[in-house]
């Protein structure tokens, strides 16, 4: 009777470890237990659609300075399997990548599908039995066995893989094996914030803002996106990750300074001085001086420095320049809270890292009982890494199984 290789998560992370198991290991038996209806519904919406499969960052090092948790024990991992195996990998499959100028790695279908295509495929072709609406309600070690009991029936696994993302059940069964679970916060969601500078301008994004949170170190560059809800982008969701236990504490409520310029306060101002000496007679509103803003967005400002939408460039007093120049370089919005999208967005919590041997990602406390993905206690910015860490950690658990 062959042995068996049962994965509990029918997500990115296990299946990415089933087919790899399934190839790697034909002597094995290997079952992927989904508790849902459909399989890999968070790679479907990952990346707007389009899935951010990796991050074009070859270094390993340098990677792991993506992770707020995680950065010390991904280091060895990604030694042994790194971006630039994940994208072989696909590639080796017939799906292919491309890397745009953010350095964030998509399909060039541009479809999340061609994705859930190839792992649906290469699953059945491995022989992978992938089995849905099969929702395990508890996970007991016999011996050198582990047994699964579902509503329906039992399994035994010779070797177990947990890679069910952040789901509460599942962790209150890893605790009743043993292990801690670090309590889950959310890790990437962006700034619910009520002000009339960025009301009714939803979808009016700059390139480069620097954010910073008022009273703490905290502070971030990238695009920011103004939403119907406040404020969203890179920018916005990285500043959440670094900082997804302060803000918890902080119960959401904060200020934060926005440098939309990313450029300092006294470079700013002095080319709108230049600007009022070389168009005296043109109207303020109508041209925004900065080409990374946004006409709206400029409006908005222009008036909160407390300018007349009529006032011309000459008939500006230093106090004006200097309001206008701290607008778009120090605007202060307060924080009422966040939004998160239950399907795409991660968490800070899980498996606590101590109890994890990441040579194999096995559990120090049960031989052949193995975690990958979101599970853990890892999570990283937005741009392709949290996928990155699925990647890994799965691939070493396959090599690692027999």
């Amino acid at each position: 009777m062959k042995k068996k290789f049962i994965v509990v998560g029918g997500g990115a992370a296990g299946f990415f470890a089933a087919i790899n198991a399934a190839e790697l290991h034909p002597e094995l038996e290997v079952i992927i237990l989904e508790g849902s209806n459909n399989v890999l519904q968070k790679v479907k919406v990952s990346g707007g659609g389009r899935c951010n499969v990796t991050h074009a960052c070859f270094m390993p090092k340098e990677l792991t300075e993506f992770y707020p948790r995680g950065k010390k024990e991904l280091l060895g991992p990604f030694h042994q399997f790194m971006t630039g195996d994940t994208m072989e990998w696909f590639e080796n499959r017939g799906v292919s990548l491309k890397i745009e100028d953010d350095n964030r790695v998509f399909p060039e279908s541009n479809s999340s599908q061609t994705i859930i295509n190839c792992f649906l495929e290469s699953a059945k072709n491995a022989g992978v039995k992938v089995l849905t609406s099969t929702r395990v309600n508890s996970i007991e070690r016999h011996q050198e066995k582990f047994m699964l009991q579902t509503a329906e029936q039992s399994f035994e696994a010779d070797y177990l893989l947990i890679a069910t993302g952040s789901n509460a059940k599942v962790w209150s069964m890893i605790e009743a094996l043993g292990h801690s679970v670090v309590s889950p916060v959310p890790s990437l969601f962006t700034f619910n914030i009520l002000d009339e500078r960025i009301k009714d301008i939803p979808g009016i994004s700059v390139p480069l803002a620097t954010v910073k949170v008022i009273g703490s170190k905290l502070e971030e560059q990238g695009p920011l996106l103004i939403t119907h809800w406040g404020m969203s982008g890179p920018g916005i969701l990285k500043l959440s990750a670094w900082g997804a236990l302060e803000l918890y504490q902080k119960d959401y409520k904060f200020e934060i300074e926005v440098n939309w310029l990313s450029k300092k306060f006294d470079t700013v101002l002095n080319k709108l001085k230049s600007v009022k000496k070389e168009q005296p007679k043109k109207q303020v509103v109508l041209r925004a001086v900065f080409e990374e803003i946004p006409k709206r967005l400029w409006e908005k400002f222009v008036v909160t420095a407390q300018i007349s939408v009529t006032t011309q460039w000459a008939q500006l007093s230093n106090k004006q320049l200097e309001n206008l120049a701290s607008q778009l370089t120090k605007s202060i919005f307060k924080v009422e809270g966040k939004s998160t999208f239950k399907d795409e967005f991660v968490t800070a919590g899980g498996v606590d890292l101590k109890e994890i041997d990441f040579k194999r990602f096995e559990s120090k406390l049960h031989k052949n009982l193995f975690f990958a993905g979101e599970v853990l206690n890892v999570d990283a910015i937005t741009g392709g890494f949290n996928f990155q860490n699925a990647w890994t950690g799965s691939w070493i658990v396959v090599n690692s199984i027999i």
